[in-house]
């Protein structure tokens, strides 16, 4: 299936045997253009979209009053074998069993967070072959109807001698499962015969091309377009955050070849995925008015290259808006529609015919949305798969008694225990 798909598509890998065939009716959500409305889910898409009240609940009902609708956002951009890793003692461990355990919870914490459907980068070769993409896809097997989890192979070396058995590997990859091809050219002694032996194996196989680089070599760059050129379904790379150091005019005219290429750009705003890397981030504003696809993901999630990393979408989205000069909605669309374009996954819009997959996040316009993003509602696939709720409290005090509340409490307060402090207003986030 094209990314670039502008019609509704039936959901891909399975989807259609595990979607949940009950109905489910979301009440009372707003939207983006200010619109109440009623949306009710069937079989794992949107049935209908009426005025608030209008429709009637066959199933659960959930009430978003309060709450802002959105397409579920998407990660392109994980590192599930070594995320949740910063902080174990000593070398992090390669044994299936904690690179299951660690790229089960990692996926969990982003399904939190509103992504639906992750790309994972699993490193494969050296003395660990392809037991942590085994883990991996194990992990998969298990969120299946939670969220979509898809692998990419990424091989050490792939020319010369030392790179024969990483491409042979590579191969047997795709065979066990791994949806993606791709690898770091860069640190390759080849990088051009890197790339050419990655695209030779995705041609093989059909599958889509996700390659990492820096983007700080304008030369190299061009190569890669003029060699991706064509491909279907086509070539990724990212972070690219060294684009943002080059001279602008260098910058656009490499902007200019990946966009005559159709190779698209994964930005990473909230740090590498590298621990060696600069850190930075690719230049978003000047690679879309190149007209250069541009989606964003969390890349390193709290591992030695950030240890702090949040895996959240909306923070990416943020920091595009707040850092990237990116207005709210442009912002958004990078972390859902354009990263769901990416991953080859179905467009989704609040509209009947389309997958039902949702965010719905505590706040009325977008711009707050991204600034206080606390309470969340993950629909995938029809029905809520999690859910995050977050109640800000304060003392009273004289300068807190005309705090604004977000809600009024859904139920009644509960006496305070012996000794607490006074309850004070609540701001539900």
């Amino acid at each position: 299936m094209s990314a670039d798909s502008k019609q509704p598509q039936p959901p891909e890998d399975g989807a259609a045997t595990t979607a949940d065939s009950t109905s489910l009716l979301l009440s009372h959500a707003r939207l983006t253009d200010g619109r109440t409305v009623d949306v009710r889910l069937v079989g794992g898409r949107i049935e209908a979209v009426g005025t608030a009240g209008s429709l009637t609940a066959v199933g659960a009902r959930v009430d978003l009053a309060g709450y802002l609708l959105l397409p579920a956002a998407a990660e392109p951009h994980a590192h599930s074998d070594t995320a949740l890793s910063a902080d174990s003692p000593g070398p992090v461990s390669y044994a299936p069993e904690e690179v299951q355990r660690r790229a089960t919870e990692a996926a969990l914490l982003q399904l939190g967070h509103g992504a639906t459907a992750l790309r994972a980068h699993v490193r494969i070769g050296d003395v660990h072959g392809l037991g942590p993409l085994e883990a991996v896809l194990q992990a998969r097997r298990s969120l299946r109807g939670l969220v979509d989890l898809t692998t990419v192979a990424v091989p050490r070396l792939l020319t010369g001698v030392a790179g024969a058995d990483g491409l042979a590997m590579l191969r047997d990859a795709v065979k066990m499962g791994a949806g993606v091809v791709g690898g770091c050219p860069d640190v390759d002694p080849d990088p051009a015969g890197y790339v050419e032996a990655v695209l030779e194996v995705a041609a093989e196989h059909g599958v889509p091309v996700d390659l990492h680089t820096d983007g700080d070599d304008p030369a190299r760059l061009a190569r890669l377009a003029a060699m991706a050129g064509g491909l279907r379904p086509g070539v990724t790379i990212g972070p690219c955050a060294g684009l943002g150091r080059l001279p602008s005019d260098v910058a656009r005219r490499a902007a200019d070849g990946l966009a005559a290429a159709g190779v698209t750009v994964v930005c990473l705003p909230q740090g590498g995925c590298g621990g060696t890397e600069p850190r930075g981030a690719a230049p978003v504003r000047l690679l879309r008015a190149a007209g250069v696809r541009v989606a964003a993901g969390s890349g390193a999630m709290r591992d030695v290259a950030n240890p702090v990393g949040r895996g959240d979408p909306l923070e990416a989205a943020y920091l595009l808006a707040s850092l990237g000069g990116l207005p709210a909605e442009e912002a958004y669309a990078v972390v859902s529609a354009e990263a769901r374009a990416v991953m080859g996954l179905p467009e989704v819009r609040v509209e009947a015919g389309f997958p039902a997959d949702l965010l719905a996040v505590r706040g009325e316009r977008l711009s707050g949305v991204l600034s206080l993003a606390y309470s969340r509602i993950v629909v995938h696939r029809g029905r809520v798969v999690a859910r995050t709720s977050a109640v800000r409290e304060y003392c009273d005090s004289a300068a807190a008694l005309d705090l604004p509340r977000q809600a009024r409490p859904e139920r009644p307060e509960r006496p305070p225990e012996p000794g607490s402090p006074p309850a004070g207003p609540v701001v539900r986030s």
